[in-house]
């Protein structure tokens, strides 16, 4: 069904409609379920396996898998936005990474410790699969929406998004509490990881559902000029990010900010891929039943109160400008940073979920406006927008990458944290040397 016009209401619907279907796999598998069940399988007094002929703590594998897939998409999403360019077919291309993300989340049913090679391909998947769908849906917004709608409809698709993924974690949450409700059976500690297993199903089930709607609106996609794909277009995203690179020598404000969005971005990614991981791991919950409830609660926590973050953010930017806004909330996370390296109680972990809810609500959105209204005057935004997702991807590398080191070698978390702190307080001297003229407001 491709015969809707460009600015069609129910086409742009259909196109946000596919953040509702997508957006459970942020939620369920990258911040909330799995990182619990994933921690659950190990015992509590021994969090290492042998694995790669290697001798690995935990978290420290899943953060060095996580680093390896994103350094995959980080070379992926040029060739992808290349291809996306000018292939005649791209809705085809979507549904390709759609489903393997997909039926890789279903595939974490199976994950187990004594299937840990199957298990991480599954989870390393289901990161490309995700990543993947996300560049050819980005690249259908200039196609179905004309420039005056594009923000409104990106908006709704977030908000989309946001209430879907809610609404089936809540669910998940419900199912891991009282599994005899939902017909689980076995004991208190058996009960909730079948139940947080077949949420792993659920997500997938999700996906693939509700992006039906997405697919049946959706045209097809048509070549650009005609052109034949060639590996001048398969490599023309490369290229791009070259010119880019030329071009932000010239722009001394542009590449300074982009200097601070780096920093900032690494170590804000960084600690909401692992937050639940730390929690697992460092807080002392009286028992592993307590432990799960309290870190789905405090994932809820923080979506709660990232809308109210991101609320307060964008009246503060208007305000007083972007740049001094960003300046104190790198300020609130690197002091974020400093105390997290002492907490160990529940209640702790509650009001720093809730700090981190209100920080996080705010940061990424503004950067981004704030990356769009820094910008020279020109037509070609796309390539810009590349390269600071480019640029933003590698940080969650180098990130993770320090992290799982950190973590590797110390056997605690903590340290890294620090780490991290450190880099907010770089960002912040960094957003100071954006010259004058390239503040903005």
């Amino acid at each position: 069904m491709n015969n809707l016009q460009k600015g069609d209401k129910k086409l742009l619907n259909a196109w946000a409609f596919y953040d509702w279907a997508n957006s459970v796999y942020t939620l369920t598998i990258a911040s909330a379920v799995f990182p619990i069940f994933y921690d659950a399988l190990f015992p509590k007094d021994n969090h290492y396996i042998d694995v790669f002929g290697l001798h690995l703590k935990n978290s420290a594998l899943i953060s060095f898998t996580t680093a390896a897939a994103f350094l995959l998409v980080s070379f992926m999403s040029p060739l992808l936005s290349g291809i996306a360019d000018y292939v005649g077919n791209k809705k085809s291309f979507m549904k390709f990474f759609c489903y393997l993300g997909a039926l890789s989340c279903m595939g974490l049913y199976w994950f187990d410790l004594d299937n840990i090679y199957v298990g991480l391909i599954f989870y390393f998947l289901g990161l490309i699969g995700y990543w993947g769908s996300l560049v050819f849906y980005n690249s259908y917004l200039p196609d179905i929406a004309f420039e005056e709608q594009q923000d409104k409809i990106s908006a709704k698709g977030y908000s989309l998004g946001y209430i879907g993924s809610v609404i089936l974690l809540i669910i998940n949450l419900a199912m891991i509490m009282k599994p005899k409700l939902f017909g689980i059976t076995g004991t208190e500690g058996e009960a909730a990881m079948k139940a947080m297993r077949y949420s792993f199903v659920m997500v997938g089930v999700w996906w693939v559902l509700f992006s039906q709607y997405t697919y049946y609106y959706l045209p097809k996609g048509s070549k650009e000029n005609g052109q034949k794909l060639t590996n001048d277009v398969i490599f023309n995203g490369f290229k791009e990010l070259k010119k880019v690179w030329a071009l932000l020598q010239e722009n001394i404000p542009l590449k300074r900010y982009l200097g601070g969005f780096f920093v900032s971005s690494m170590a804000v990614q960084t600690v909401m891929l692992v937050a639940t991981y730390f929690g697992a791991q460092e807080i002392q919950w009286s028992s592993k039943e307590e432990g799960t409830i309290g870190l789905i609660i405090c994932i809820l926590i923080i979506q709660l109160v990232a809308v109210v973050g991101a609320f307060l953010t964008s009246r503060a930017s208007a305000k007083f400008g972007n740049i001094p806004t960003l300046i104190v909330i790198n300020i609130i996370w690197a002091v974020f940073c400093a105390l997290a390296f002492f907490i160990t109680l529940p209640m702790h972990f509650y009001v720093m979920a809730t700090i981190a809810g209100f920080v996080m609500g705010g940061i990424q959105a503004l950067s981004r406006s704030t990356y769009s209204k820094l910008l020279p005057e020109t037509k070609d935004t796309a390539s810009f927008f590349s390269f600071y997702d480019v640029a933003e991807k590698i940080g969650i590398v180098i990130g993770m990458c320090i992290y799982g080191v950190i973590d590797q070698i110390t056997g605690s978390p903590r340290a890294a944290i620090v780490i991290l702190g450190i880099f907010f307080v770089t960002a912040i001297f960094l957003l100071r040397r954006v010259h004058k003229k390239g503040a903005v407001n």
